[in-house]
Order: C-alpha cells, then sequence, then structure tokens
C-alpha cells in the first residue's frame, strides 16, 4: 500500500472533537477511495462504504425525508451492515452523483451518531445540482496526485534520507554528492512517472516504462470520457479541444496559453466556463499572471493571461506522444523540457497548498513562479540548463524599488548553494517548500475598561 501524506491528516481529523464531515476533492486516479478505505478500516471497528457510481441504486437512500433517523434508517436497511455510535466511519464515494447525498451531510453531522467522509472526483463541476450546502457542516480538503516526497518513499527512500536532506535545506548545507546525484536520478523517473498511484504502483513493481506510459494514456482516455460525461453539451468540444491543447501551448516559449490557437474566432468570455470546467475538475492547472508581484496577489491577477498545466506531469510526457522518456530519464533536461520542468513544480507548488502566479513584463523578462507565503511573495526560477546562475528576470524584479520579497529561489540541477540574498536548491527539494501556517493558540483581547 503507498503511503500518502493525507493519512495524517485523517487521523487528525478523527481527533477533533466536535467534528465536521470530511470532504475530500480531488482529479479522478489519484487514490482517495483507497486511502479512506484503508483509514476506515484501520482506525474504526464498523466502515460502512456507499459509491454513487457502482451502485446506482444508492441514491434511493436519500430520496425521502433528509431527517437523520429516515437516512440511517435507510443505511443500515440498504448496506445491511451494524453501525454503532462513535465507533463507525460512514464513507460516500463519488457523491457527486447524489446531490441529496450532500444535503443530508448537515442533518447527519448534528445528529452526531457516526462519523462521516465525502469523496468526489466532480464536485466542482457539479456544484449547481446541490440545492443546499452544508455550511458549517463540511470541512473541505484537497487532494492531488503522489508529490515527490510520496513518490520517493513508495521507491524506497528511507526516512533517515529524508531527515538528511531537510537539514541540508533548512541550515543551507550542499548534500552529500552520492545523495544528491541519487536523488536526481530519482526525480528524472518522478517527472516521467508522475504521481497517479496505479502508475507509480506498476512502475515499483515492473520498472518497465512502456508499461507505465500504456496506464497514463488510459487515464488520459477516462478523462476525455469524463468530458463527454459530465461537461455541458454546448462545452464539451471546448473543454476537449482546450484539454488536448495543454502540452502543444506549453511548449511554446513562454507556456502562455492562447484561445486563438483552439479557435481563430474564439473569445476568452465565451471559453470561461470551459477553462474553469478542467480546473474545478482537478485535471488542469491556471497559473495566472499578476500586474505587480505585491500582496494581495489574488488582486493582482490577471485573469485573462494565464499558463495552463496539466495536473500531473507524468500525463503530460505521456500526452506528447514523442518518445521523450529516454532523454528525460538520461537527466536531458535541456532539449524542450523546459516547459515539462515547470508543470512538474506547478503541480508540487499546488499540492503545497499555494495558488499559482506568474509575473511578466517588457521591461523585466518572466519569472516562472510568484508565491504569496502568509505575508511575503517569495520569488520562483525553474532551471533546466547549466547556466542556472543567469537569472535576469529575477534580478530585475528583486531590485525594483518599492518592492519587497521573502525568499529569491533558483530551483536547478545544482546541489545547496547561497549567494547573496539567491538561494540555488536542487529540483528535489521542492518536497521542503511548505505554507507558513499562522501560530497557533495566538489570542488578542481589546481591553474595553476606557469605555
Amino acid at each position: 500500500m503507498l503511503e500518502r501524506d493525507i493519512s495524517s491528516r485523517l487521523k487528525a481529523w478523527k481527533a477533533e472533537t466536535p467534528k465536521k464531515a470530511l470532504c475530500i476533492i480531488g482529479a479522478r486516479q489519484i487514490g482517495k477511495t483507497t486511502i479512506i478505505e484503508k483509514f476506515g478500516r484501520e482506525f474504526y471497528d464498523y466502515f460502512v462504504e456507499i459509491n454513487f457510481v457502482t451502485d446506482a441504486g444508492a441514491g434511493q437512500i436519500f430520496d425521502g425525508s433528509l431527517d437523520a433517523d429516515t437516512i440511517i434508517e435507510n443505511l443500515t436497511a440498504y448496506t445491511m451492515q451494524k453501525m454503532e455510535p462513535g465507533k463507525t466511519l460512514v464513507f460516500l464515494d463519488e457523491i457527486q452523483e447524489c446531490p441529496n447525498a450532500r444535503c443530508a451531510i448537515k442533518f447527519l453531522v448534528e445528529d452526531g451518531r457516526f462519523d462521516y467522509i465525502e469523496s468526489g472526483s466532480m464536485l466542482g463541476v457539479r456544484y449547481k445540482e446541490v440545492k443546499s450546502y452544508p455550511v458549517g457542516f463540511e470541512e473541505i480538503c484537497y487532494m492531488y496526485p503522489m508529490n515527490f516526497w510520496e513518490y520517493a518513499a513508495a521507491n524506497g527512500v528511507q526516512d533517515s534520507t529524508f531527515e538528511l536532506l531537510k537539514k541540508c535545506y533548512e541550515q543551507s548545507q550542499p548534500v552529500p554528492e552520492a545523495v544528491h546525484n541519487t536523488m536526481k536520478k530519482l526525480f528524472y523517473t518522478y517527472i516521467v512517472v508522475g504521481g497517479m498511484p496505479a502508475v507509480v504502483q506498476t512502475y515499483v513493481n515492473t520498472h518497465d516504462i512502456g508499461k507505465v506510459v500504456q496506464a497514463q494514456r488510459d487515464i488520459l482516455e477516462l478523462y476525455r470520457l469524463d468530458i463527454a460525461r459530465y461537461a455541458n453539451g454546448s462545452d464539451r468540444i471546448k473543454i476537449q479541444a482546450i484539454f488536448d491543447s495543454i502540452p502543444s501551448q506549453l511548449n511554446d516559449k513562454n507556456r502562455r496559453f492562447f484561445l486563438k490557437r483552439v479557435d481563430e474566432n474564439g473569445r476568452q468570455n465565451r471559453y470561461e466556463n470551459a477553462f474553469l470546467w478542467l480546473s474545478d475538475a482537478g485535471v488542469a492547472l491556471p497559473s495566472y499572471n499578476v500586474s505587480e508581484p505585491q500582496t494581495p496577489l489574488q488582486l493582482n491577477e490577471k485573469r485573462n493571461i494565464f499558463k495552463l498545466f496539466l495536473n500531473d506531469t507524468g500525463l503530460l510526457c505521456a500526452a506528447c506522444m514523442k518518445n521523450i522518456q529516454f532523454d528525460l530519464l538520461q537527466g536531458n533536461l535541456e532539449v524542450n523540457m523546459g516547459s515539462i520542468l515547470e508543470n512538474e513544480f506547478a503541480q508540487a507548488i499546488k499540492s503545497n497548498g499555494f495558488s499559482l502566479n506568474y509575473y511578466e513584463s517588457k521591461k523585466a523578462g518572466e519569472l516562472d513562479f510568484i508565491v504569496q507565503n502568509g505575508t511575503e511573495v517569495d520569488l520562483i526560477e525553474v532551471k533546466s540548463g547549466h547556466d542556472y546562475k543567469k537569472h535576469s528576470a529575477l534580478n530585475r524584479v528583486s531590485q525594483t524599488p518599492g518592492w519587497t520579497f521573502g525568499r529569491k529561489m533558483v530551483f536547478c540541477e545544482g546541489n545547496v548553494e547561497k549567494e547573496e540574498d539567491v538561494e540555488y536548491l536542487p529540483w528535489y527539494m521542492i518536497l521542503f517548500y511548505k505554507r507558513e501556517e499562522a501560530p497557533l493558540g495566538y489570542l488578542y483581547q481589546v481591553d474595553l475598561s476606557a469605555l
């Protein structure tokens, strides 16, 4: 069984009192069902699972009254499973297929007898079908394909190695050369294999790249079938065209997505729903240009200028339909591989809890990623070549009068190094770049005695 970071979040959720329902959202084939099933069977005495896709009749449980007593009576009658208060987890999988079940969560959580986890792949694109959201009774948790830590662990990297790497990252110390070279080689395989659990398991079991690519193409075809099944008729062709054009658009010099390459007469406002559909389905990751790389970045976004990345770089490699895997595995990232490496970092930054933005201007050039981390803005460049210490855009932006920044990082093939205020980090070190969380237990009270 592949280890996943989200396991720790599930354990923390179980310990919470009072407890909301946990709603795990993510794209198809990223391992949501598997990890929840494992958690339920390991940490609960009783585990009841309803899958609204594989069991079409399960929706009848929520057809009548949505009060807790009626639903629980229907649930036990339908599943014929024992449910003991305080010891039972109810897992509602693919809940987007039963909008009434999403509405009922409020009453089930209020009832408090059992714990509830919801999961869905298309919750973002079918939100209009839910008549009443369980606001205040549901906690949203986003899940992504396997990150590099999960991938490395699946391939046998030990905790002691991660501890060594983290120490080097935090103290700006070079990684021992043998470890550094081995981690780089493993990172090359991660670019090719990606983070889809079934694909990772195929690689771990066989190390057969041909089987890896076939498994990836099966997932790509499944995504196309989802578009045909879930997208509205008027948007279906547009969504399909955008999805299929992502690899070629990323292969362009500046990676920006140009609608006219999909439809010569297309207008942004007519395609907006199609872009949102791919993003909400977790299939594509938009990175928006910002007018000014200062906080708050969200207010500076240019929503009509963006790059569109695929949710998994292994799928991107398979979608390119070229024999690029061999070059990547040899560490040759300079032969039109800049887009693939940039996609890898978009995937990593997003799964680490950040929003995706970049900055481009005629005066400064282009910075790959502008990341708001707490109250600061970090500048990130991703370099595929040997001349990674040449970063004119980073220099120009960081020296702009009136602008302040946090960290300035260049991810590259080199070892850990720091020159003045620029950090040079190996590509694989992105696994340690996390969001700064708000401090716990910070209490503040206004003294009202003067009133």
